[in-house]
């Protein structure tokens, strides 16, 4: 049978726990039981520290899954286990940086933005090809025979991300620049770290159109600081400078990154993520990860992208991931092409105070793909 390979993700603080412990039971979150159940043995688990963006060993999977909650990490149980045994293990100081392998892997294939890769590490266990999986397992087993010692800043080392309460237990809520400060700028191609003009520009017309409509609105707060064309995001009529807190921690923390909400009172009427600097399946993940932790929450949910990422856009939100959702995000989730808001806000300028949400029916889709 042939060999699986899975991303393994540990912090420099879960690594450390984990090989202090024996180094013999690796463990996931209760969410991830069904992948963890898929594992088999002989599997191969890659070892990935996320502070520090660098491969850190292989372990072979030597047992069934199984449930236990004896204490190995400090912060979390990971009560979905496999036993495992070192393939190689290497030191945060000697493990293979990422982009080292960004010829080899196809999570850098074909990059739209900078940061689209990290969209492939936001969690674990997930299944890798076995080209991505064989490619990493030659590069560490080339370091432990030629090791090659680097510098580690010990801040991204030990960063862990924290847990926060949601009505599905423990979650963690990245950050939209987590992973952009974990990008080493010079190894990326100067042509996709250009100002993201275009994400600006849709970002700016959509709290326009809000604001003008009579709503209150809110913009990522990562992204207060921002202008297009001299327009600056702060500066936007009935900006909100908070959010109602009416849900849990975690759920609070995912609704605060979303690109723009529009707000009547307490209540969010729409919520738009835009698909120019984040790859799609960045806002794809925020808007499940809102559905999967307030599955009662009635708020149209609107990725807005380019005119020619319209079947990307189908296609990823009809992922198996996306459907288990309850509901499938495919029925809650719109699809408005650039092109088709840029005309629409241009042509309502003159009676926009008397539109109501619902006039964002008039052209969005539905992400429904038809049967074959």
């Amino acid at each position: 049978m042939a060999r699986n390979y899975w991303l393994n993700l540990f912090t420099g603080t879960t690594w450390e726990e984990f090989r202090t412990a024996g180094g013999e039971v690796s463990g996931f979150r209760e969410s991830r039981w069904r992948a963890v159940q898929q594992m088999k043995l002989g599997d191969y688990l890659l070892c990935y520290l996320t502070g520090i963006s660098r491969w850190v060993g292989v372990l072979e999977v030597v047992s069934e899954p199984f449930k236990d909650d004896a204490p190995i990490w400090v912060d979390e149980a990971f009560p979905c286990r496999v036993r495992v045994r070192h393939v190689v293990a290497l030191t945060p100081e000697t493990a293979v940086p990422v982009f080292e392998l960004r010829d080899k892997l196809s999570a850098f294939r074909d990059l739209k933005t900078p940061n689209a890769w990290t969209g492939h590490f936001r969690g674990s266990p997930v299944r890798w090809s076995a080209a991505d999986g064989e490619a990493v397992v030659a590069a560490l087993r080339e370091a432990q025979e030629h090791p090659v010692h680097r510098p580690v800043d010990a801040g991204k080392l030990a960063r862990r991300p924290r847990a926060l309460k949601a009505r599905v237990g423990a979650v963690t809520v990245p950050d939209n620049d987590d992973s952009t400060a974990e990008l080493d700028q010079k190894q990326v191609d100067s042509t996709t770290t250009k100002e993201p003009t275009a994400h600006t520009e849709i970002q700016w017309r959509l709290l326009k159109l809000g604001s003008d409509m009579g709503l209150d609105v809110w913009v990522a707060r990562n992204d207060r600081g921002r202008e297009w064309e001299g327009h600056r995001f702060a500066d936007v009529p009935r900006l909100r400078s908070q959010l109602p807190q009416q849900f849990d921690e975690a759920t609070n923390r995912t609704v605060e990154l979303i690109d723009v909400l529009w707000l009547r009172q307490n209540a969010i009427v729409a919520a738009f993520e835009i698909e120019s600097t984040t790859s799609i399946y960045s806002g794809l993940l925020r808007m499940a990860d809102l559905l999967a932790m307030q599955p009662n929450l009635n708020v149209p949910l609107y990725l807005v992208a380019p005119d020619e990422r319209r079947q990307k856009v189908f296609s990823e939100v009809n992922r198996p991931t996306f459907s288990r959702l309850s509901p499938p995000l495919v029925q809650v989730c719109q699809y408005i092409s650039f092109s088709q808001l840029r005309y629409h806000t241009d042509q309502v300028e003159s009676f926009v105070r008397y539109l109501k949400p619902e006039f964002l029916n008039e052209f969005s889709e539905a992400c429904v793909v038809e049967d074959e």
